[in-house]
C-alpha cells in the first residue's frame, strides 16, 4: 500500500487498520469504531475508510480531490490482495459493501449500497464459489434494487411493486421463499426498470459501480431527509460524511446464516440483559428496515449457541471498552460471526439516567462522566405525564385493540394518520397526531417529526422507526404483529375486529407496547412526583428511576456555580419552584397582578387627569399590591426574589381603540353619547401605538405616569418590613425594567431610595433592598459600564433583547417566514429558544466585563426563556452569570445543565 511520506499532502483513505476511535471527525463514527474494534482483534471484514475530508472537497467543488482514485485504487488493490480474489472477478468476485459513516450517528438518513462487484458475468462465479444459486441471485437482485434507488435515483417504490407482484404470483408471503428461478426474472424486471428510468443501463464494470456509490453517499449528506434530520438533533452542516468500503459478508446464504443488531443493554429502559433483533438467511438492511419480523436476540442462542456465546463475549468486551452502552451489527455466514459495526448507542431519557448511575455502580465512570451521560431534554422528557392505564378504565371508551414492542416510551395521544404529509398537515393546523405505518423508511422522517407518537406493525427495537424515535424522544411502538395496516385505504384493523379510519382517536403507549382506541387519560410522571416531593426511591421500576434521577441531581447541584430561580408572579407558583429546587424568584411580572379586577384601576391610573384622580386609583392599588408581595415574600422565605416594576405593553391595559370607536359611534348615531366614552376614546387615541412592544413601557411608563414606580416600591418596602417584624426573612430586589439609559436609571433610583427610607424609619427595621436594571436592549447592553454606577444588580430580558437584536417579533414571526428560515437553514434553532451566542450573546457578555469592569460586586442573572434552556444554560456558565432563571417546570433542566456545565468546564476525570 501506498505511504503518503510528505506531512503536506493531504491523506484522504484509511485501512482498518489504520485508524482508532479518536478519529471520528476524519473517519466518522462508523470508520473510527469499524478501526478500534479492528485493533481490538475483533472480527471485522477487512476494508478502509474515505474521509470526511473527501467528501468536504467533492461538496465544496462538485468533484473528488484529485488524488482519491489513485489513493482508492492502492486501498483496494491491497484488500483484494488480502482477500485473495478481486472485485467483481467472474469466477470468485471479492463483493464490497459502501456504506455512509458521518461523526454523528444520522440513523437511516445517508445512503448505503451492497454487493458491489456483481454483474451478469460474476452472479454465475458467486453461485458456484457459494454452492447455492439462489443466493446469488437474490443479492444480484438487491444489488440492483438499491443501486438503482441510491445511486441513480429511480423510485424505490417501482422496486418494491415489482418484488410484491413476484411474491404474489408464486403464492409466497416472503421473499426468502421466491426461487432462484423467480431471482433471476426479477433481475431483469430490475434492469428494465433501471433503463427506463435512469435513462441508462446498470453498470456491469464492478469499479465504476464503486465510484458511483461513493459519490452517491457524498451526495446523501445534503438530502433533504439529511438536512431535516440534522436541524431537529443540531449536528452542524458541514461535517460531511465518511464513506466506508467493506469486503462483504453474507447473511442470506441459508439457516445458518442471519444478520441482527444488538444492544449492551436495553436502550428502552436501561435494564442489563440480552437485547436486541437476529433475522435468519437475510442481509442486514433487512433488520433495519422492519420488513421483516425478527426474532428476539436471546433466541441465537438455540439456532447457533457458538455463535451467540461469542456474540456475548465479544459485547462485554465493547461495553468495557467503551464504558457505555454500545449499539452493535453483526452478520453470521454459515457458522461465522463478522462485526460490521459498532457505537455508543441511542437511548431512552430513562434508559439514559438508570446507565449512567449502574456505569458508576460498577465502577466503569466517575460521577462527573454520569453527570455528562445525561442531559436537560432527556430530564424535560422524564417530567411528561404517562397514561393512567388502571383497570377500572371505562372500556367503552377506551379499549386495548393490539400490543407490539415498547420502543420508545411516552403517552402519545392523537388522530391517526397514515401518511407523513397528513401528519405535517394536520399538526400545523393544531391538531395532534400518531403516525401509522408499515414500517417506516427515511423519507418518513418529517412526519415522525410532526407526529406525537409513531406506531408500526412490523419491526423490532432495532428497526428505521424504534432508532429514529428513540433519538428524538418520540413514543414509539413497532412491530404490532395483529394489526394490520392499511395505509391506501387509510386504515387500520385490530385483531378483536376494531377498526380505525384515518382521524379517529388512538393512544399509543411507548412504555408498555399497548395501543387503544380512544383517549387513555393521563396521570403524572413520577419524577415530577419526587420534584414535587410525592415520591421516594424504593424497589420498583418507577421508583429505580426516581433514584437514578435523585442521584445525577445531587452530584449536579453538588458541583454547579450557576444558581437557579424561578419566574413566578404568585404565592402558589413560587411555592412550586420551591419544591423543584428553586433558590429564589428571578423575575415577578408585576403587570401580571393587575389582570382581572384590577384592570380597571390600573386603566384609571393610566387615564387619570389631574393628581387627585392619580393619587385615588395609586392608594386603590398600593393594598392590593402589598398583600402579593407579602404572600410573596413568604412562600420563597430566606430567598431573593427579584420584582419587576410594571412593564405592560399599554394596549393590555387599555380599552381596544377598534371596539371603542365602534361603541362611541353608534352611541353617537343613536344621539346617546356617553361622556366617559369620549373622554376615554380621547385618552385611548393620545396614547395609541402602532408598535406597543416599543412603545410607552417599562421605566417609560413609570417617568410618564408620577407615582406609578413610587407605589410598587412602597408596597414592596412595606410588606417586606411586615414579613420582617412577624420574624421572617424576606429579601426582595427591585428591577427596573427596559432601561436604555443611566439617567433613567437615576431618577427611578433616586426616587425608590427616598420611598425606601421613609418605610424604614415608619417601620424601624433595616430594609437592605437592593435595586438593578434589566438588560433588554442593545443600548442598554453597551452601555453598561454606565449603568452599573447605578444598578446593583444586571438582569437579562433575553426575550426583549433578542427582538430588538434582530429586529422581530417573538409573537409574529413563526407566522410569517420563521418556518422557511428554518428549512433554509438560516437558522439552524429558533433564536427565541436558544440563544443566539454571536449576536445576543455577544452583547451579553460584553455587558458583564463592562458592568463588572465599573462595580465588580455587580450580581448578573438572566430571566428570559433563555434561562431554562440547557443550551443557553451552558453560555450563561461561560460568560459568569451568578444565576438563571425559568419557569418552575423547568428548574430542573436548568439545575441539571448548571451542573454539567460547571463538570465540563473543570475538565473533570471520567474516572
Amino acid at each position: 500500500m501506498s505511504e503518503n511520506k510528505d506531512p503536506h499532502v493531504t491523506k484522504f483513505v484509511y485501512d482498518f487498520t489504520e485508524g482508532n476511535r479518536d478519529l471520528k471527525d476524519l473517519l466518522g463514527g462508523k470508520g473510527a469504531n469499524l478501526a478500534e474494534m479492528t485493533n481490538l482483534g475483533l472480527p471485522v471484514p477487512p476494508g478502509f475508510t474515505i474521509t470526511t475530508d473527501a467528501c468536504k472537497v467533492y461538496l465544496d467543488s462538485g468533484d473528488e480531490p484529485a488524488e482519491l482514485r489513485d489513493e482508492v485504487s492502492a486501498h483496494l488493490d491491497a484488500l483484494e490482495k488480502k482477500m485473495g480474489k478481486r472485485l467483481g472477478q467472474a469466477d470468485d468476485p471479492l463483493l464490497v459493501s459502501v456504506r455512509s459513516g458521518a461523526k454523528f450517528s444520522m440513523p437511516g438518513m445517508m445512503d448505503t449500497v451492497l454487493n458491489i462487484g456483481l454483474s451478469d458475468e460474476s452472479v454465475v462465479g458467486l453461485a458456484a464459489q457459494a454452492g447455492d444459486e439462489r443466493f446469488a441471485w437474490d443479492s444480484y437482485r438487491r444489488l440492483i434494487q438499491m443501486f438503482g434507488k441510491t445511486v441513480l435515483g429511480v423510485d424505490g417504490n417501482l422496486f418494491e411493486e415489482a418484488l410484491e407482484e413476484a411474491k404474489d404470483a408464486k403464492g409466497v408471503v416472503s421473499d426468502v421463499d421466491l426461487p432462484a428461478a423467480e431471482l433471476k426474472k426479477l433481475v431483469k424486471h430490475f434492469k428494465k426498470i433501471v433503463s427506463r428510468e435512469a435513462g441508462r443501463e446498470f453498470p456491469q464494470e464492478p469499479r465504476e459501480q464503486m465510484d458511483l456509490a461513493i459519490h452517491a453517499v457524498f451526495d446523501s449528506w445534503n438530502t433533504d431527509r439529511a438536512k431535516l434530520y440534522r436541524r431537529q438533533e443540531r449536528i452542524p452542516g458541514d461535517l460531511g460524511t465518511a464513506v466506508n468500503v467493506c469486503s462483504m459478508v453474507f447473511g442470506n446464504l441459508g439457516p445458518d446464516s442471519g444478520t441482527g443488531v444488538a444492544f449492551t443493554r436495553d436502550p428502552a429502559s436501561g435494564h442489563q440483559g440480552v437485547y436486541g433483533d437476529y433475522l435468519q438467511n437475510a442481509q442486514g438492511e433487512d433488520v433495519v428496515a422492519g420488513i421483516r419480523n425478527t426474532v428476539p436476540l436471546a433466541e441465537l442462542e438455540a439456532i447457533d449457541k457458538a455463535s451467540y456465546d461469542q456474540l456475548m463475549q465479544i459485547m462485554e468486551t465493547l461495553e468495557t471498552h467503551y464504558r457505555d452502552l454500545c449499539d452493535i451489527e453483526f452478520t453470521i455466514e454459515r457458522g461465522q460471526l463478522w462485526m460490521l459495526q459498532t457505537r455508543v448507542g441511542k437511548r431512552t431519557a430513562g434508559a439514559a439516567f438508570r446507565i449512567a448511575t449502574q456505569l458508576v455502580d460498577q465502577g466503569l465512570i466517575g460521577e462527573a462522566e454520569a453527570l455528562q451521560r445525561v442531559n436537560g431534554a432527556q430530564l424535560a422528557q422524564l417530567m411528561f405525564p404517562r397514561f393512567d392505564t388502571a383497570p377500572n378504565q371505562d372500556v367503552a371508551k377506551v379499549n386495548l385493540i393490539g400490543r407490539g414492542i415498547a420502543a420508545s416510551p411516552g403517552a402519545a395521544v392523537g388522530k391517526a394518520v397514515f401518511d407523513s404529509y397528513t401528519a405535517i398537515k394536520w399538526s400545523r393546523s393544531g391538531e395532534q397526531v400518531i403516525l401509522i405505518r408499515r414500517e417506516t423508511n427515511p423519507d418518513d422522517l418529517d412526519g415522525m417529526i410532526a407526529a406525537e407518537g409513531i406506531l408500526t406493525s412490523r419491526g423490532g427495537k432495532t428497526s428505521h422507526a424504534a432508532v429514529v424515535a428513540r433519538g428524538m424522544g418520540k413514543t414509539c411502538v413497532c412491530g404490532a404483529e395483529e394489526i394490520e395496516v392499511d395505509t391506501k385505504r387509510r386504515r387500520m384493523t385490530a385483531a378483536n375486529g376494531v377498526v380505525i379510519e384515518e382521524g379517529d382517536v388512538v393512544s399509543v403507549d411507548g412504555s408498555t407496547g399497548k395501543v387503544y382506541a380512544g383517549e387513555v387519560p393521563v396521570v403524572p410522571s413520577p419524577v415530577v412526583e419526587y420534584f414535587e416531593g410525592r415520591m421516594h426511591a424504593g424497589a420498583d421500576d418507577a421508583d429505580e428511576l426516581v433514584a437514578a434521577v435523585h442521584r445525577i441531581m445531587a452530584y449536579a447541584d453538588r458541583v454547579r456555580r450557576l444558581r437557579v430561580r424561578a419566574n413566578a408572579d404568585n404565592a402558589e407558583d413560587a411555592l412550586r419552584a420551591r419544591r423543584f429546587g428553586a433558590q429564589g424568584i428571578g423575575l415577578c411580572r408585576t403587570e401580571h397582578m393587575f389582570l382581572g379586577e384590577r384592570r380597571g384601576l390600573v386603566e384609571r391610573l393610566i387615564l387619570a387627569d389631574t393628581d387627585e384622580e392619580r393619587e385615588k386609583a395609586l392608594g386603590a392599588l398600593l393594598p392590593l399590591q402589598k398583600k402579593d408581595f407579602i404572600e410573596l415574600f413568604e412562600a420563597m422565605d430566606g430567598l431573593p426574589v427579584t420584582v419587576r416594576l410594571l412593564d405592560p405593553p399599554l394596549h393590555e391595559f387599555l380599552p381596544d381603540i377598534t371596539e371603542l370607536s365602534v361603541r362611541v359611534a353608534l352611541a353617537e348615531s343613536r344621539k346617546d353619547a356617553n361622556e366617559n366614552d369620549l373622554r376615554l376614546l380621547q385618552a385611548v387615541h393620545k396614547l395609541h401605538e402602532q408598535n406597543p412592544m416599543l412603545g410607552l413601557r417599562g421605566v417609560r411608563l413609570g417617568l410618564v405616569i408620577p407615582g406609578l414606580f413610587a407605589m410598587q416600591v412602597r408596597a414592596i418596602a412595606e410588606a417586606a418590613a411586615e414579613r420582617k417584624n412577624a420574624k421572617g426573612d424576606p429579601r426582595p430586589e427591585v428591577m427596573i425594567p427596559l432601561v436604555g439609559t443611566v439617567q433613567e436609571l437615576e431618577i427611578v433610583r433616586d426616587e425608590a431610595d427616598r420611598v425606601i427610607a421613609e418605610v424604614e424609619a415608619a417601620t424601624g427595621t433595616n430594609l437592605k433592598l437592593t435595586i438593578g436594571t434589566m438588560i433588554e436592549l442593545p443600548r442598554a447592553a453597551l452601555t453598561a459600564g454606565q449603568l452599573a454606577e447605578a444598578a446593583q444588580f444586571f438582569s437579562f430580558g433575553t426575550n426583549d433583547l433578542t427582538q430588538t437584536v434582530w429586529g422581530f417579533s417573538r409573537d409574529d414571526v413563526e407566522a410569517s417566514f420563521f418556518t422557511a428560515y428554518l428549512e433554509k437553514g438560516i437558522f439552524g434553532v429558533s433564536p427565541f429558544e436558544t440563544i443566539d451566542r454571536d449576536g445576543v450573546g455577544a452583547l451579553v457578555r460584553s455587558a458583564c466585563e463592562a458592568g463588572r469592569a465599573t462595580r465588580p460586586d455587580l450580581k448578573l442573572g438572566v430571566c428570559g426563556e433563555h434561562g431554562g434552556d440547557p443550551e443557553s444554560v451552558h453560555f450563561f456558565h461561560e460568560v459568569g452569570l451568578d444565576y438563571v432563571s425559568c419557569s418552575p417546570f423547568r428548574i430542573p433542566v436548568a439545575r441539571l445543565e448548571a451542573g454539567r456545565a460547571a463538570a465540563e468546564s473543570k475538565g473533570s476525570d471520567s474516572r
